[in-house]
């Protein structure tokens, strides 16, 4: 579902008659900042997001090796 300009500008012209011109700066803010902490919200709570940040995130050489020195396999 795509906006064409006349679309947009027919819900511009629409949310002018509702809410008045002085209205309008304060409420697109209102939006935008609660769209951008959702978007936030979603990105950090994506325990699936979480689990593949940790699987590509290379394994320093140090670590490895301790490791190897601690395991009681070798």
């Amino acid at each position: 579902m795509h906006m064409g300009m006349g679309e947009m500008l027919i819900v511009l012209v629409i949310a002018m008659l509702v809410f008045g011109p002085s209205k309008l700066p304060q409420l697109g803010d209102a939006l935008g900042k609660g769209i951008r902490n959702f978007k936030q919200a979603s990105r950090e709570d994506d325990p699936e997001e979480r689990r593949q940040i940790r699987a590509a995130a290379p394994v320093p050489a140090e670590t490895t090796a301790a490791r190897q020195e601690r395991s009681p396999e070798a």
